[in-house]
């Protein structure tokens, strides 16, 4: 039964391989080249969106003392997250208010793969604007905890275990990453500008030569 299977999805697979062969040959020689650029533009896209895919996470832990502010998160410079976030007042033994406040947030951030610098800014409603950098490094599939303590005498940031060691080659790997997405983003453009370019030039000889060839009637 297995082997009958395979025979029958050879045959099948030989079918298909000859009507793709007795179509492309009746499709104009140009057309045909048209085509492969427009297949190759979509590989070399698909292959930069898989190498900046987003395959480790930041799970920032934020622990404040204010009763609104806005905070912002910065991975290399790029604006990842931006919210507002608000605390309550805390309570003597769970019945007596205290002129104290207390909020938390926990915020899953998507990230590449490597080394990044993290900046946190916070900015509160009845108070100075704080902000803090840390480097950190993230690990193939993989999320890093990111503690964050901001009070009115200032802000700390720190990791929670050992997941924010250097490792040099995986900055090697992330520098090889992008100069290959930035190689990759230069050749599909190239191939886009050079489809738009004949496709300027031939569509009004092709709708020039239709008009010419169409048939005249005589009134």
């Amino acid at each position: 039964m297995t082997s009958q299977h395979t025979v029958q999805v050879r045959e099948k697979a030989v079918r298909l391989c000859q009507r793709v062969l007795q179509y492309s040959s009746g499709v104009p020689f140009k057309a045909r080249i048209i085509l492969g650029l427009f297949l190759v533009a979509a590989v070399f896209m698909a292959i930069h969106t898989a190498i900046t895919a987003k395959d480790a996470s930041l799970h920032l832990k934020l622990q404040h003392e204010f009763r609104t502010a806005q905070v912002s998160v910065w991975v290399d410079n790029d604006l990842a997250y931006a919210g507002t976030i608000t605390g309550s007042t805390k309570k003597k033994f769970g019945l007596i208010p205290s002129d104290s406040v207390q909020g938390n947030l926990s915020q899953i951030i998507p990230v590449r793969s490597g080394q990044h610098d993290i900046r946190l800014r916070i900015e509160p409603d009845d108070a100075a604007m704080q902000e803090d950098a840390i480097r950190g490094e993230f690990s193939d599939y993989t999320e890093c905890d990111l503690a964050v303590s901001a009070r009115h005498s200032g802000l700390s940031l720190s990791w929670q275990g050992t997941r924010s060691t250097s490792v040099e080659s995986s900055s090697t790997v992330g520098w090889l990453s992008g100069y290959v997405g930035s190689f990759i983003l230069t050749i599909t453009g190239s191939i886009v500008s050079a489809l738009a370019g004949y496709a300027i030039k031939e569509l009004p000889m092709r709708l020039r030569s239709a008009s010419n060839s169409a048939p005249k009637t005589d009134l």
